[in-house]
C-alpha cells in the first residue's frame, strides 16, 4: 500500500514559503490582556503580542520614558527659576554682645542748677571726652521671621546647550537599546514558535504511525490465528508497537513542554489556552530561492547557483578599482559577490547603537571643555522681615500705614526688601580638576572608535557563520528529504511484499523502524533550518523589519 500521507507532507513542505509571505499581511489584533479561551496566534500575532506584553520589554520601555524626562530635566535649567521661602525663629536666648561707647561729660555747677531752676537759659560745658566700660546689649527681639520670593535665569551658560543635546541623544540611545531588547523577543519567539509546530507536526505523524502499526500487526495476528505466521512475528510487532506508544508519549510531553515554552517567550500566563493556526509546511523555506539569495551551490547539482566562477584576487575587490583603497564605510566587503550589495553594518542595531554611544561621548568631552567657559546669571528677589517682643506682637503684621502709634512712637514691625543684579562666575584654577575630566572624557571617546573595528568583525564572524550554519542546514534538509522518500518508498514495498507472503515480518520492521528515524531526522532538519534561517535575518539586521 502507497504511502500516500508521507508523499502530501512532502509535497506541502516544498510548497511552503517563508516568514515575509506570513508578513505580509498585517496580523488581526489581539487583546493585550490574556482572554477566557484559547487564544488563536499566527507567527507575527504571536511576535506582536510578545513585543507589547513581555515584562522584560516593558521595564526597557520604562527606562525609554526615564531617557524622556531626563530631556525635560535638561531643558527645566534653562527656564526662570523661581523659589519662595519662610522662616520663623523664637530666639528665647537673644545673644548678646559687649559695646563700648565714648562718652563726653557735662559739667553742672551749683549756680547753673539755681539758675536752671529760677527759669533760666543755663549754657552748659562739656568735659573731657571718655570712654565707658563695655556693656552688654541684646540685638533683635524674641520673635523674628522673613519671607521672599527669588527669581534667576541663566543668560549663559557655555554647558547648557551642550547638555541639552546629549540629553536628546541620550534619549536616542534608549530607543534603540529598546529596539534591541525587541530583536531579542521577535528571535526567542520565533524560535519557540517554529519549536512548537515542529513538534505538534511530528506528534501528529507519530499518532499515524501507530494507526498504521496497529493496522499491521492486526492484519498479522489474523495471519498467525489461520496458522500462516508464526508467534515471533506477532510479539516482534507487539514489541515495536509498544516503542512506538511510549515515544508518542514522550512527543506528546515534549509538545506541552514547547508550548509553555512559547507562552513564555509572549509573556502569557501558562494557564492560557493558545491554537497555533500556522502550519509547518506554510513556514518551511523555500531552499531555491534561499540558495539563489545566498549565492551557494545547489545540494543536488553543486558548482554554485550560475556555475562555478573564478576566486576574487582579494574580498571585495572589483576588476580594474584600486587595490589599496580604503572600503566604503559601513558596508561589508568580506562578503560573497551575490550577497555583499544587500549587506551594510547599519542594518545592525547594535552598530547604530555605538555609533549613538560615539556621539554621546563627544558631547561629554564638549560639555568637560565648556566647565572653562564663564556663567552669567540674573538674579531678582524681594521679601519681608519683621519681629516682636512677643508672638502675639510678632504676628500682628503692622505695615508702613501703621508706623506710629498715637503717643508718636514707631509701631511697624515689618520691613520691605529687594534687590535685582547680575551674577558672573569665571573659572579661573580648579586645581587641574578639569584637565583630567577631558583627558577622562577623550580616551572614552577614543575606546569607542576603538569599538567599530572590534563590532565590524564581530558582525563579519556573525555573518560568516549564520551563512554557512543555513547553508549546512539547506544540504542536510535536502539529504533528510531524499531520505525520507527512500525510506518511505522501502516500507511501501516491503509491506506489500508481507502481506503478498514474500517477505519477513522481520523486514517491515526494519524498514518501519528505519522509516521512523527519517522522519525524525527530517522533522529535526526542518527545525535546524528555520532557527538557521532567523540567526541569518538576525545578522543581517532583517529580522526586526520582517516583525514589522
Amino acid at each position: 500500500m502507497k504511502n500516500t500521507f508521507t508523499k502530501t507532507l512532502l509535497a506541502g513542505l516544498v510548497l511552503g514559503a517563508w516568514l515575509p509571505a506570513l508578513a505580509q499581511t498585517a496580523p488581526a489584533a489581539l487583546p493585550d490582556q490574556p482572554q477566557a479561551g484559547p487564544m488563536a496566534l499566527s507567527l507575527p500575532q504571536a511576535v506582536h503580542y510578545a513585543v507589547q506584553n513581555k515584562s522584560s520589554l516593558r521595564a526597557t520601555r520604562l527606562a525609554e520614558q526615564t531617557a524622556a524626562a531626563r530631556v525635560g530635566e535638561v531643558k527645566a535649567q534653562g527656564l526662570p527659576q523661581v523659589n519662595f521661602g519662610a522662616n520663623v525663629a523664637d530666639n528665647y536666648k537673644i545673644q548678646k554682645s559687649l559695646v563700648s561707647f565714648p562718652v563726653v561729660p557735662t559739667l553742672l555747677t551749683q549756680q547753673n542748677i539755681a539758675d536752671a531752676n529760677g527759669g533760666q537759659a543755663v549754657p552748659l560745658s562739656l568735659g573731657a571726652r571718655v570712654n565707658a566700660p563695655p556693656s552688654s546689649f541684646a540685638f533683635g527681639l524674641q520673635y523674628a521671621g522673613n519671607t521672599s520670593a527669588t527669581l534667576s535665569q541663566q543668560l549663559f551658560n557655555g554647558g547648557y546647550l551642550i547638555g541639552l543635546k546629549a540629553a536628546k541623544v541620550y534619549q536616542e540611545l534608549s530607543k534603540k537599546q529598546t529596539q534591541q531588547a525587541e530583536i531579542d523577543v521577535v528571535e526567542q519567539v520565533s524560535k519557540a514558535y517554529y519549536s512548537t509546530l515542529v513538534a505538534r507536526s511530528r506528534l501528529a505523524l507519530l499518532a499515524r504511525n501507530v494507526q498504521r502499526l496497529d493496522t499491521v500487526l492486526y492484519q498479522t495476528n489474523q495471519t498467525f490465528k489461520a496458522g500462516f505466521a508464526e508467534k515471533l512475528d506477532v510479539d516482534r510487532l507487539r514489541v515495536q508497537r509498544n516503542n512506538l506508544v511510549v515515544e508518542q508519549q514522550k512527543a506528546q510531553r515534549l509538545t506541552e513542554l514547547s508550548v509553555a515554552l512559547l507562552k513564555f517567550q509572549m509573556g502569557l500566563p501558562q494557564s492560557q489556552v493558545v491554537q497555533l493556526t500556522d502550519s509547518l509546511g506554510a513556514a518551511v523555506v523555500d531552499a531555491a530561492a534561499l540558495r539563489q539569495r545566498l549565492g551557494v551551490a545547489n545540494f543536488n547539482a553543486g558548482g554554485g547557483v550560475d556555475g562555478a566562477s573564478p576566486l576574487p584576487a582579494q574580498p571585495g575587490a572589483t576588476p580594474g578599482a584600486d587595490t589599496n583603497a580604503p572600503p566604503t564605510p559601513g558596508l561589508n566587503t568580506g562578503q560573497p559577490p551575490q550577497a555583499q550589495a544587500l549587506f551594510n553594518y547599519n542594518n545592525r542595531i547594535e552598530f547604530s547603537t555605538l555609533q549613538t554611544q560615539q556621539a554621546l561621548a563627544g558631547l561629554d568631552l564638549r560639555n568637560r571643555r565648556a566647565g572653562a567657559y564663564p556663567t552669567l546669571n540674573f538674579t531678582a528677589a524681594y521679601g519681608f522681615s519683621g519681629s516682636g517682643l512677643t508672638a502675639n506682637d510678632f504676628l500682628t503684621i503692622r505695615g508702613r500705614a501703621a508706623s506710629v502709634n498715637g503717643a508718636g512712637q514707631l509701631n511697624q514691625n515689618w520691613f520691605g526688601f529687594g534687590n535685582v543684579g547680575l551674577a558672573l562666575n569665571v573659572p579661573v584654577f580648579d586645581g587641574f580638576r578639569r584637565k583630567y575630566q577631558v583627558q577622562q572624557a577623550r580616551i572614552a571617546q577614543q575606546t569607542l572608535e576603538r569599538g567599530f573595528e572590534t563590532l565590524r568583525q564581530s558582525i563579519d564572524l556573525q555573518d560568516a557563520q549564520s551563512r554557512t550554519t543555513l547553508v549546512n542546514a539547506l544540504d542536510v534538509l535536502d539529504n533528510q528529504k531524499a531520505n525520507l522518500e527512500l525510506a518511505a518508498d522501502v516500507a511501501r514495498v516491503t509491506r506489500i511484499k508481507f502481506n503478498a507472503g514474500v517477505g519477513s515480518n522481520l523486514e517491515v520492521i526494519t524498514a518501519e523502524t528505519s522509516l521512523r528515524e527519517s522522519q525524525t531526522n527530517y522533522y529535526s532538519a526542518i527545525y535546524d533550518v528555520l532557527v538557521a534561517k532567523v540567526d541569518r535575518d538576525k545578522a543581517t539586521g532583517e529580522l526586526y523589519a520582517q516583525s514589522k
